[in-house]
C-alpha cells in the first residue's frame, strides 16, 4: 500500500471557504490577482510623513531606517455594532483579533455556509503572536479604569480562537497554536483527541 493511499480516507478535511487581508489585498481575490501581476505592496514614505508620524529626526537620518511598512488598509472600520462589541471593548482588544475575527467571518461566508443553518460542528485553528503590549501602551490613555482582565482577554493570543468561536457561535474545537504556520491536517488530529 503506498504512503499517498494509507494518508486518505477518514483523516481527510476540506477548506471551503477563505478569507485574507495583507497589504494591498482586502480579499482572496485581490491578494491572488497581486501575486498573479506582481504587485509591489509595501509602502514607501517620505520623511515629511515620518515625521508627521512621530517618527525623530535622529532616526530618519539613520542610514539603516527603513522608510517603508507593510500596511493593512481599514483596520479602524471593524464594526462593533455587527459583533456586538461594546466600544470600549474594541478599544482593549488587540487590532490582529478584530481582522482575525473578521475574517472569521468572511470565511463562512465565502464557504456559504450559515452557522445558525450547519448541523455539524464547525472549528477554528489558528496561530498566534505574543500580547501587543505596543498597542496598549498606545491606548492606554483610552483604557484607563477598564479591569486588567478585560485588557488581558482583549489582547492575549490565548483568547483568539475562543473569542471568534463564541462571537459567531462555532461548536467544534477551538484551538490557538504557535505562531508558525498551522498545518491544516493538525485539525483532524486535534478533533480527534478525547478529553476525560
Amino acid at each position: 500500500m503506498s504512503e499517498d493511499h494509507c494518508c486518505r480516507g477518514e483523516n481527510e478535511i476540506a477548506i471551503i471557504g477563505m478569507s485574507c487581508r495583507f497589504p494591498g489585498a482586502k480579499n482572496i481575490d485581490a491578494f491572488w490577482k497581486n501575486l498573479r501581476d506582481g504587485v509591489e505592496s509595501v509602502s514607501f514614505f517620505s520623511d515629511e510623513e515620518l515625521k508627521s508620524a512621530g517618527v525623530s529626526p535622529e532616526l530618519l537620518e539613520n542610514p539603516n531606517y527603513v522608510k517603508a511598512a507593510p500596511m493593512l488598509d481599514d483596520v479602524d472600520l471593524f464594526d462593533a455594532h455587527f459583533f456586538e462589541y461594546a466600544p470600549k471593548s474594541v478599544i482593549a482588544m488587540d487590532p490582529q483579533h478584530r481582522l482575525f475575527l473578521e475574517c472569521c467571518w468572511e470565511s463562512l461566508e465565502n464557504a456559504g455556509y450559515s452557522v445558525e443553518n450547519y448541523s455539524g460542528s464547525i472549528g477554528v485553528y489558528a496561530g498566534a503572536g505574543g500580547n501587543m503590549t505596543s498597542y496598549l501602551m498606545a491606548y492606554k490613555d483610552r483604557l484607563k479604569g477598564a479591569p486588567g482582565g478585560v485588557q488581558h482577554i482583549g489582547t492575549d493570543k490565548d483568547f483568539l480562537t475562543t473569542r471568534v468561536s463564541f462571537k459567531l457561535n462555532l461548536t467544534g474545537p477551538s484551538v490557538t497554536g504557535a505562531v508558525s504556520l498551522f498545518p491544516p491536517h493538525w485539525s483532524r488530529f486535534i478533533w480527534d483527541v478525547k478529553v476525560f
